[in-house]
C-alpha cells in the first residue's frame, strides 16, 4: 500500500525532529521550519495531512491555514494544529479556521500516531463516500436522461401520428414548434413580458407546444379530415378540441408528479384560440385574461394556417399572411405580440418555405 504523506511545520528544529521520529516509520514525512516554505511546497505537492504549529514568527499557524483554505487546490488538506497553547479560545480559533484537530504539546508519540490514523481514516471514508455520491449522481443523471429521452420520443411519436391523422394540416405541429422558438427568443431579447417569462423553462415551453392540438384525438375523422368547408355544427365540434385537449392533460397530470411541462401544454391547448377582444373560444377570455403562452401561440397558429396549403385553399403568400395578422392587432391578437412577430416575420417565412407543403 502506498504510504501517506505528512507535512510537519514548526519553527523549532527539536519539535520537527520529535514529530518526524514519531511517525516516519509509517508515513512519508517532510518537515518545514516556516509557513512560507510549506506554502511554496504546496504549489508542487499536495500531502495527505499537515501537522502545523501555531506559534511561529513572521507567519503563524493561523495565517498559514488561512492561506491553505483560500485556495481550491489545497483547501481540502486536513490540518492538525500542534501547539503549546492550552486554552479553549485558541483551540476554537484554530477549529473555526478549518483545522480538524488541536493537539497540545508536548504530546505522546503513540497518541499522535493514533490521532493521525483516525483522521486519515475519516478522510478516506469521506473520499469514498464522495466518490460513491458522484457515481450515484452520474447513474441518476444517466437514468433521468434515458427516461426523458424515452418520454420525448413517445411524445414526439404521438404528436407526429396526430399530425399525420390530421392530414389536412400536414406538418403543422413541427412548424408551430419552430415558429414558437423564434418568437420566444426574440421576446426574451427585447425583454417583453420579462417579469412573467423569466420564470419559464424555455426548452419545456417550446417542446410543450407539441401538445397544443392533442384534443383533436377526440374529433371524428369525418369532421377532422373533411376537405371542404365545415358546417356551423361541425365547426362547434372542432372548437371543442381545446377542451378535450385540456381534459386529456388534466388526466395525465393526475397520474404524474411532474407538472411543469404539462402546465405549459395545458395552457397552450386551452387558450390558443382565444382572442384579444374576447370573441375567441372556448371561454371567451379577453386581453390579459388570456395567458401569455396562449397569446403567443395564437399568432403562431394563425400564421401557419394562413401560409399552409389546404385541400380547400392555397396557402397565402407570406406578405399577405403578415398583413392579415397586422390587421388583427388589438382585436384577434395581443398588440405587443403582433409587433414582436413583425420583427421576426422573415424568420417565419424561412421556416414556412422549408416545411410547408407548397
Amino acid at each position: 500500500m502506498e504510504r501517506k504523506v505528512i507535512f510537519i511545520v514548526d519553527d523549532d528544529i527539536t519539535n520537527l525532529t520529535i514529530g518526524a521520529d514519531a511517525i516516519s516509520n509509517i508515513y512519508d514525512v517532510f518537515t518545514f521550519n516556516s509557513g512560507e516554505l510549506v506554502l511554496k511546497r504546496l504549489e508542487k505537492q499536495i500531502p495527505d495531512m499537515i501537522l502545523l504549529d501555531v506559534d511561529m514568527p513572521e507567519m503563524n499557524g493561523y495565517d498559514v491555514i488561512t492561506q491553505i483554505k483560500r485556495k481550491k487546490e489545497t483547501r481540502n488538506i486536513p490540518v492538525i494544529f500542534l501547539t503549546a497553547k492550552n486554552d479553549g479560545e485558541s483551540e476554537l480559533e484554530g477549529l473555526t479556521l478549518g483545522a480538524i484537530d488541536y493537539i497540545i504539546k508536548p504530546f505522546s508519540p503513540l497518541l499522535l500516531l493514533k490521532r493521525i490514523e483516525v483522521h486519515l481514516l475519516v478522510e478516506s471514508q469521506k473520499a469514498e463516500l464522495q466518490n460513491f455520491n458522484d457515481n450515484l449522481l452520474k447513474m441518476v443523471d444517466a437514468k433521468t436522461n434515458t427516461v426523458v429521452e424515452l418520454q420525448n420520443a413517445i411524445l414526439d411519436t404521438m404528436t407526429r401520428l396526430l399530425d399525420r391523422r390530421d392530414d389536412i394540416t400536414g406538418g403543422h405541429i413541427e412548424r408551430t414548434q419552430r415558429y414558437m422558438d423564434v418568437l420566444l427568443e426574440e421576446m426574451m431579447k427585447q425583454g417583453l413580458y420579462r417579469n412573467e417569462a423569466v420564470t419559464w423553462d424555455m426548452k419545456l415551453v417550446v417542446h410543450s407546444t407539441l401538445l397544443h392540438d392533442i384534443g383533436k384525438i377526440a374529433i371524428k375523422d369525418s369532421i377532422l379530415l373533411k376537405p371542404g368547408k365545415l358546417t356551423a355544427e361541425e365547426f362547434e365540434t372542432i372548437k371543442a378540441h381545446t377542451l378535450f385537449g385540456e381534459d386529456v392533460i388534466l388526466q395525465i397530470e393526475a397520474k404524474t408528479s411532474e407538472h411543469k411541462f404539462l402546465e405549459y401544454a395545458k395552457i397552450f391547448t386551452a387558450t390558443h384560440h382565444e382572442k384579444w377582444d374576447g370573441s375567441g373560444y372556448p371561454r371567451g377570455l379577453k386581453g390579459e385574461e388570456i395567458p401569455l403562452l396562449g397569446r403567443l401561440l395564437a399568432v403562431v397558429d394563425v400564421y401557419d394556417a394562413l401560409v399552409a396549403d389546404r385541400p380547400y385553399k392555397k396557402g397565402f403568400p407570406h406578405s399577405e399572411a403578415v398583413a392579415i395578422i397586422l390587421n388583427g392587432k388589438g382585436t384577434h391578437f395581443d398588440p405587443a405580440i403582433v409587433d414582436l412577430f413583425l420583427t421576426v416575420s422573415d424568420k417565419f417565412s424561412d421556416i414556412a418555405a422549408q416545411l410547408t407543403n407548397h
